[in-house]
């Protein structure tokens, strides 16, 4: 299985958070390949700009290899894709996560209900 991780997950994932439940760990650990976007650490440094977050972008930016993950690009196609997508969710970077899921494909693991009205690929923790 091919997994891109929601922004919170990535988030819970790499501090270790007890949100992640042992359970999606494992479904995490015995994934193929497991994608965080570019658009999550975008999002991240946005958060943090505004005091919505703590965390250190650049730091989430080295745990992406260290958690043994892969880094996914924002494609010129995964930009265009966001536009098919019906308006079930506005926020545009769980959008443009949907749009890169549904472009690879990738199965995107969320803990955001909105997100399964999009696809089957959205997988709900």
């Amino acid at each position: 299985m091919r997994l891109l991780l929601d922004t919170h997950v990535f988030l819970w994932a790499v501090a270790g958070s007890a949100r992640l439940k042992p359970a999606h760990r494992r479904l995490i650990e015995s994934a193929d390949e497991v994608h965080v976007s570019a658009a999550s650490i975008w999002e991240v440094a946005i958060k943090v700009r505004l005091g919505k977050v703590e965390a250190d972008p650049q730091a989430l930016v080295e745990a992406i290899g260290a958690s043994g993950f892969l880094p996914l690009a924002v494609k010129p196609a995964h930009a265009a894709a966001v536009t098919s997508l019906p308006d079930h969710h506005k926020d545009p970077f769980d959008r443009l996560l949907v749009a890169q899921a549904l472009t690879e494909p990738l199965r995107l693991l969320t803990a955001d209900a909105a997100l399964a009205a999009y696809s089957d690929l959205v997988m709900l923790l």
